[in-house]
């Protein structure tokens, strides 16, 4: 069965015009189990972890100032958040949800979180609605575990995975993929294993085009036992934050590829949803919801 990942400490409330949409944390999954996608038994619920884990890929000076609310107040100001105990609460439940869909993605083939894919979060500073980063805690606490050796994060947010880069840059169990807007934020980029910067405006075409090509190689070079993707639906055209220009049907197309390749060639995935900033957020929701479609599609 397909596990998922959520909580509703996921839907934090912010004032009104925030353009987070966190309402799509209750949306989504009522939208699965209404149209039947999915039911109850799917979700589990995700806890606050002990605390090792994220001593794994963050400082922890850094971990202890989020935690106790005692960053800088230029440093609290580029997460984008008011910063509070439940805020940091929720951002360890996610990547809690992370871990443990990590494990139920090795027996199953397959296994998600409705939220995730924090990867603005560096080793020592946050940024960009981002503190703690789910994916890559998760990946150490596979291989810290001695469950998987080689990891690959696929990570096809609009936005360039700078987080996720700067923690893995020195070390080659982990390596990072990164197809994003050339133009967008960070517009300092860091450096992934293999980083790909599209034009603003890139269609449907030229963005599989470009998928197509790339990640088969790069699965075949890497060899990894385990891979986590991370699955923004920034990269529509509608996105207010993104300036790509892909249809709701190119975006399922990124994920049907993704998924299927993962589940021909037998590695275990792990999906982070990532972001989705569309002014209309029943787009957000039914890009994502089309994530979850095709997971139950290909996998069950």
């Amino acid at each position: 069965m397909l596990k998922i990942a959520h909580h509703p400490i996921y839907h934090h409330p912010l004032k009104e015009g925030h353009r987070f949409p966190m309402i799509k944390y209750d949306l989504l999954p009522e939208q699965l189990i209404y149209e039947g996608t999915c039911n109850g038994e799917n979700f589990f619920e995700p806890e606050i972890p002990n605390n090792k884990h994220f001593f794994t890929v963050h400082d922890s000076e850094y971990f202890f100032d989020l935690l106790n609310i005692t960053l800088n107040q230029k440093e609290a100001r580029k997460i984008g958040f008011p910063l509070s105990e439940v805020l940091i609460e929720r951002e360890m439940i996610i990547a809690d949800g992370t871990m443990k869909a990590s494990e139920f993605a090795l027996k199953n083939g397959i296994a998600m979180n409705i939220a995730g894919g924090t990867h603005h979060a560096f080793s020592n500073k946050g940024e960009a609605f981002c503190m703690l980063n789910d994916q890559a805690i998760g990946a150490k606490y596979l291989q810290n575990k001695g469950i998987v050796k080689k990891v690959l994060i696929v990570d096809l947010d609009v936005h360039q995975g700078n987080g996720t880069a700067e923690i893995f840059q020195k070390d080659n169990t982990v390596s990072t993929f990164s197809i994003h807007g050339k133009g967008n934020y960070p517009f300092v980029k860091e450096k992934s294993d293999l980083d790909i910067g599209l034009e603003n405006n890139t269609k449907d075409d030229e963005y599989l085009s470009t998928l197509k090509k790339t990640l088969p190689k790069l699965i075949d070079q890497e060899k990894p036992d385990f891979i986590y993707y991370l699955c923004g639906v920034d990269v529509l055209e509608s996105d207010k934050l993104g300036k790509l220009s892909l249809t709701i049907e190119g975006c399922k197309e990124r994920d049907r590829f993704v998924l299927q390749t993962c589940f021909d060639l037998k590695i275990p995935v792990m999906c982070s949803m990532g972001g989705g900033y569309s002014k209309d957020v029943n787009i957000v929701v039914e890009a994502h919801a089309n994530t979850f479609r095709l997971a139950q599609e290909i996998y069950f």
